[in-house]
């Protein structure tokens, strides 16, 4: 989730800011301001694949704590997350783990509730390499008690950020989810101006090219990010938030 990771392709393994909660929950370390946030993804052609997300992350001596709500769908069938989770740097690497409430709402079939547990984690090798990597939904709960026993797929992402200058960063991450083929996604973010940024990156296999602006002054931040899928048509995401004062 967030509008920044959505255009740079969702390449978010090696991103750090407080979205991390949702995507490398390793990332999340780098709060160092109480951040509040929230997300839209709007979908014109399939509204029913609508999302939104809210958080506040907050840091402590001993790390940085998150606590995010997920939203997904409506009323025939939706998805609702409640995340928690924390993050601490220890020598070049920073490593989190998120516990999540996952809730399952289908009209005339009732509900379904389920908790899965991420970890992620992202090193610095040198000041201008990154490498991330998390896993989600280790333990790969049952969702469906039939026959076939449906649990909910554990997805494992790779990724490397490069930053040649201070003003441009290049993410690429492979994305593996069981049973599925895997995901190349690859994102560029260029810092053309002390507050405002662009950004691009595309998606393989599902094929989808993405487009991002961003303006983030010292405390606000906004960011808008538009998808054009193959299969879904063009879809359109825009994040807000706001980082309080150091006492």
């Amino acid at each position: 989730m967030g509008a920044r990771a959505a255009g740079m392709a969702y390449a978010s393994s090696c991103l750090k800011d407080e979205w991390s909660i949702f995507n490398n929950v390793g990332g999340l370390s780098s709060a160092k301001e109480t951040t509040v946030a929230f997300t839209y993804d709007v979908s014109p052609a399939f509204p029913t694949f609508n999302r939104m997300a809210a958080l506040i992350a907050s840091p402590f001596k001993v790390g940085t704590f998150g606590l995010g709500a997920f939203k997904f769908g409506d009323d025939l069938y939706n998805e609702q997350i409640l995340s928690t989770a924390f993050s601490n740097k220890l020598g070049i690497a920073s490593l989190g783990i998120s516990a999540n409430y996952i809730q399952y709402a289908t009209l005339g079939f009732g509900n379904k509730s389920v908790f899965s547990l991420s970890f992620g984690g992202i090193a610095s090798l040198t000041p201008m390499l990154d490498v991330g990597a998390h896993i989600q939904n280790i333990n790969q709960p049952v969702i469906s008690e039939d026959s076939e026993e449906e649990r909910l797929p554990t997805r494992l992402t790779i990724g490397l950020a490069f930053k040649p200058s201070s003003k441009l960063l290049i993410s690429s991450e492979i994305e593996k989810q069981l049973d599925l083929q895997a995901i190349w996604k690859t994102g560029v973010e260029y810092q053309f101006n002390k507050k405002f940024f662009c950004r691009t990156g595309f998606n393989i296999d599902p094929d989808a090219a993405f487009l991002g602006v961003g303006f983030m002054p010292e405390k606000l931040s906004l960011n808008y990010a538009m998808e054009y899928n193959i299969r879904l048509g063009i879809s359109h995401q825009a994040s807000v938030s706001y980082k309080f004062k150091k006492r």
